[in-house]
């Protein structure tokens, strides 16, 4: 019964029809959030949400019984445990912020989706080198954040007045937003070469470490791709074995 039970939980139609429940489930909370769909039909979106939640509750339970002590050894079964008991906390005043973490479910659908599961699969592996990283960016950022308080902190108070706000404008310029002429340009005009600090920053951070960063995450999908593919080979050699050998068997012994 228990075999029976893992090999239904496995099949397509139940990992599509999850998926299937996650997505309407995210269009439900995201209705819950319009007062005038909710004045119309509320008691209907209340239904179809408990229903959602009670279809995750019967397959949360249905590992649990299929896999015993083996299902808390896998992050994602946890993953989905944590986010269905976060939905299952009563309403109150005390669970209120905890209750608005219910639309957290929809990341359910990273679990059962195999690709989006390689994705954060890769993101997790690439994390170590990501500290090595963000380590040296804050290096960078320190040493010019406190540059460019000393620098321009006393004509413009508003970007560079303390290393905090040095630390954010600096973060503006990193992503590319409005960092000319909101930022750039006018500091040039009061500080004719203030180009020689904001263009190798800019290199440094934007074109250098950030490449770096994607070049990391790239580097653990595919790593991630080739380990999933060659599990895949190794389970398909071992079911061919397992057939030849069983042909072997029937086979009348030689003379």
């Amino acid at each position: 019964m228990r075999q029976q039970l893992e090999t239904w939980l496995e099949t397509a139609l139940v990992r599509n029809t999850i998926i299937g429940v996650i997505l309407f489930n995210a269009v439900i909370l995201g209705l819950e959030t319009s007062e005038g769909v909710m004045t119309r039909a509320g008691g209907v979106i209340t239904l179809l949400d408990q229903i959602c939640l009670t279809i995750f509750v019967a397959e949360l339970t249905a590992k649990l019984v299929v896999y015993g002590p083996r299902f808390f050894r896998s992050g994602w079964n946890l993953f989905d445990a944590v986010i269905i008991g976060v939905a299952l906390i009563p309403g109150g005043q005390g669970f209120s912020v905890l209750r608005s973490l219910r639309i957290l479910r929809v990341l359910r659908v990273v679990s059962v989706a195999p690709r989006l599961r390689r994705v954060v699969e890769g993101f997790v592996r690439a994390l170590p080198g990501m500290g090595s990283v963000f380590l040296l960016m804050g290096i960078i950022f320190y040493i010019g954040a406190v540059m460019a308080t000393k620098l321009f902190g006393q004509s413009f108070p508003d970007w560079f007045g303390d290393l905090g706000r040095s630390a954010y404008t600096l973060f503006q310029i990193m992503t590319l937003e409005s960092w000319s002429m909101g930022i750039v340009r006018p500091v040039l005009e009061v500080f004719p070469y203030a180009w020689a600090f904001f263009v190798p920053f800019i290199i440094m951070t934007t074109f250098a470490v950030v490449n770096l960063l994607v070049g990391l995450i790239v580097n653990s999908m595919q790593d991630a791709h080739s380990e999933e593919e060659t599990a895949q080979t190794e389970t398909y050699r071992d079911e061919v074995l397992e057939r030849l050998k069983a042909i072997e068997a029937r086979l009348p012994p030689r003379d």
